[in-house]
């Protein structure tokens, strides 16, 4: 058996929301998902913008690096087209913004706290938590030498501890937990 079949994500954790205000957009809600992670900021720092690195484990892949200022295309999985990115600041190894998303990275006993901020569609927000939880773990395991390859999209929703991920962060979140899922999530 391999590393990833005996891979179960932990309990939800580390996550918060900020709910769209009057003067934001309604519809999306601002992720907040914070991670210790074992290794120092600049190994973290280099699997958030090379491009090899994140095809181990983000869930999306980039024809350019995310190390600095430009426009890259991002395609997130499952999304037909790339979409051009603007890189608005890539400080190393400490601060990473593109589009609608952000990522503070801080030394932290040894390690690095890891912090993502990201706009996502307020009905999926507990499915881009738990997501998210997924490839953060994927990340970890990447970092420590012991690859399982990246798990995301469909994949993520065939694991047995998605739906209690997602219940997990919708409760922590006081949100009603969604109740369908896309017809590749049911195969």
């Amino acid at each position: 058996m391999s590393d990833r079949e005996h891979y179960t994500p932990g309990p939800a954790s580390g996550a918060q929301v900020k709910k769209g205000g009057a003067e934001k957009d309604q519809e999306k809600w601002t992720l907040i998902l914070v991670r210790e992670l074992r290794h120092p900021p600049e190994k973290v720092w280099q699997a958030l913008t090379d491009p090899p690195q994140l095809r181990e484990w983000a869930p999306f892949v980039t024809d350019g690096s995310l190390g600095t200022v430009g426009t890259v295309k991002l395609t997130w999985v499952g999304a037909p087209m790339p979409l051009e990115t603007k890189v608005t600041r890539a400080d190393a190894p400490t601060v990473l913004e593109y589009d609608d998303t952000r990522w503070e990275l801080e030394p932290s006993d040894g390690g690095t706290r890891l912090t993502l901020w990201h706009n996502i569609d307020r009905r999926f927000i507990a499915w881009g938590a738990a997501g998210w939880h997924i490839a953060f773990d994927v990340l970890d395991r990447l970092l420590a030498g012991q690859p399982i390859g990246r798990i995301d999209g469909a994949d993520a929703m065939k694991f047995d501890a998605w739906q209690r991920l997602v219940s997990e962060y919708a409760k922590q979140f006081g949100i009603e937990a969604p109740r369908w899922a896309p017809k590749a999530a049911q195969d």
